[in-house]
């Protein structure tokens, strides 16, 4: 096996030969890669593989991606693969093709070379390195085959990467052992899904349905079988498992996320957070280990405000500010909250006792996918949250006069949806000038609408979005204000009603530099960013400090749909971060006078 040893101490001629068919047919990233060492971890040693091509400029970078050979392709025909090509597309079964794969694959092949102008890269292996099926390899060469031309480029380096990375394992012989169970967790969490969804093959999980108890009871059993002391489902959904430290009574590390998802889900938002400390404490078990402090994780069961429009309500039971005005919502099918929790055995009159007393806490924090594309196009596996943004929510309405599409003059027109265009684009400059800002109009509406007549009506929502409050509201502010101003100058009326403000939760100082410190421990460099989603984290830092550390995910960093993804890789190195953090609070207990 290859060790970080041998590799610092070779020369420069050495040192590539030992890296030789990582990168195919490509010496000169292992060249580039030399001067960097020397290496403490092999995720640095991936790190600054990573960095030696995309310093190298576009020339090099397109050269690389054609040095790879084409899947089912002419060179595989003949015999003519490297041999970790050759192994990995037989692994995929492309060597096993029948008559209409093939010809599906080299149709595919042609039409995506005659686009792009370079052949078509998937590390066939998968985020999990157990291989794709050929159904799952021919779905997402023609998903793909519609991109656009520069993302498809970036898109091609990511997956030359990951099959370095999956090389780079075997020739170490390190396999992400606790990244591989945390990944199958949340593949057998998945099959879970409200009726309907199901049926579709997809990933819907509504507060308190079969499904969202499935699930719980899914976590109930994986967190015993993981040496948890104590684990319940208490009054709200929540599944809670303990993790006792060394002296009864000790204080206790808060962490979690919640396991029910949107319609149309990813398998990872929310579920990794639960699902790496739970790796954590099945490691901690194993080896018989206690800690100086407790470990507390909560499945949280309800964050995303689907069936019911609270939204939250399980973290805000935590904090003892669960609103008893929530029971009595109704979803779709007229069914109230009291009653759906008594459909599914949880007591309402036990939620107050929920609320958990800070001191017995030293902070909350929690492991999250990403949900955009930053840490993947830094082509960096870990980030550390900065603040989760503040948001404000508006319904808006612009009024103007419908008229004749064909008999009034342009110069004449009162049109409603044309301000809200011209908003719209203000809204864009407006939140990019902030750099971190971000602002949305996700609905946008002509009530009673006609081809043939001039909006006089339109409707419309704001989405606004920033790090810090203030910023938050200066953008509003300014937005509302160009909003007046267009209206006024196109002789038209508007209304605005605020139907959602809520506060930013920068990460504690203290626990975010633990999390910057637990990705320095693994080589990797530290990047800071803003969460622009909200998390249970949010409602936590009322009561606690929290921080928060953010995973990439795949297919350019999408979320809220059935392509989020993650590897087992960076689900390793997730759980690594955790007992570097889980390391660093101990030895912090013994420097203690």
């Amino acid at each position: 096996m290859l060790t970080l040893d041998r590799l610092n101490t070779a020369g420069a001629a050495e040192f590539t030969t030992l890296l030789e068919g990582i990168y195919e047919h490509s010496p000169w990233v292992a060249e580039a890669a030399w001067a960097r060492r020397p290496f403490r971890t092999l995720p640095q040693l991936k790190r600054a593989l990573v960095e030696a091509v995309r310093e190298a400029g576009r020339e090099p970078q397109l050269a690389l991606i054609r040095a790879h050979p084409e899947l089912a392709g002419k060179a595989a025909v003949a015999g003519e693969l490297t041999a970790e090509s050759s192994q990995e597309q037989a692994k995929a079964g492309l060597t096993h093709c029948t008559r209409e794969e093939f010809e599906t694959l080299q149709r595919l092949n042609a039409d995506y070379n005659r686009r792009f102008g370079w052949p078509f890269i998937l590390a066939v292996r998968g985020p999990r390195g157990s291989g794709l099926t050929r159904q799952q390899i021919i779905e997402t060469f023609a998903r793909r085959l519609a991109g656009q031309p520069d993302f498809e480029f970036a898109e091609c380096l990511r997956n030359i990467h990951r099959i370095a990375e999956l090389r780079l394992n075997e020739r170490f012989g390190q396999l992400p052992g606790l990244g591989e169970q945390v990944w199958d967790w949340a593949e057998q969490l998945a099959v879970h899904s409200d009726a309907g969804a199901a049926d579709a093959r997809q990933l819907t999980v509504t507060y308190l349905t079969k499904a969202h108890r499935a699930c719980a009871a899914q976590l109930q059993a994986w967190m015993r079988d993981c040496g948890f002391d104590d684990v319940a489902i208490d009054a709200v959904g929540n599944v809670v498992g303990r993790y006792h430290g060394r002296q009864p009574g000790a204080r206790a590390l808060l962490t979690g996320s919640h396991y029910d998802t949107v319609r149309r889900a990813g398998k990872y938002d929310g579920r990794l957070g639960i699902l790496v400390p739970m790796a954590c404490v099945a490691a901690l078990h194993r080896s018989g280990r206690r800690l100086p402090f407790g470990i507390e994780v909560v499945g949280f069961a309800e964050e995303e405000g689907q069936r019911y429009k609270a939204a939250f309500l399980a973290s805000s039971a935590l904090i003892g500010r669960f609103d008893a005005a929530w029971l009595e919502q109704a979803d779709a099918d007229g069914v109230t909250m009291r009653e759906a929790m008594r459909q599914a055995g949880l007591d309402p009159a036990g939620i107050p006792a929920l609320a958990r007393r800070p001191h017995d806490y030293l902070g909350f924090v929690e492991v999250h996918i990403e949900q955009g594309p930053v840490l993947e196009e830094l082509d960096l596996p870990l980030g550390v949250v900065s603040s989760i943004n503040g948001s404000v929510r508006l319904l808006c309405e612009v009024t103007g006069v419908a008229s004749h599409a064909g008999t009034t003059p342009m110069g004449r027109r009162r049109d409603a949806a044309v301000a809200v265009a011209e908003l719209a684009l203000y809204v864009e400059r407006r939140a990019a000038a902030d750099g971190d800002s971000v602002g949305t109009i996700g609905m946008l509406e002509v009530p009673a609408g006609s081809m043939n007549v001039v909006p006089g009506r339109c409707r419309f929502s704001l989405d606004l979005r920033a790090p810090n409050d203030p910023q938050r509201d200066r953008l509003a502010a300014d937005v509302l204000a160009e909003l007046a101003a267009i209206c006024h100058r196109r002789g038209l009326s508007w209304q605005a009603e605020e139907t959602m403000r809520a506060a930013a939760a920068p990460s504690d100082a203290a626990w975010q530099a633990r999390w910057s410190r637990a990705v320095t421990a693994l080589g990797l460099p530290v990047h800071p960013l803003p969460s622009g989603a909200g998390h249970d984290a949010m409602v936590l830092h009322e009561v606690m400090p929290q921080a928060m550390l953010f995973v990439r995910g795949g297919n350019g960093g999408i979320s809220h749909n059935p392509l989020e993804t993650i590897t087992s890789d960076d689900a390793q190195l997730c759980v690594s971060a955790f007992q570097q953090l889980l390391e660093q609070l101990e030895q912090e207990f013994h420097e203690r006078p």
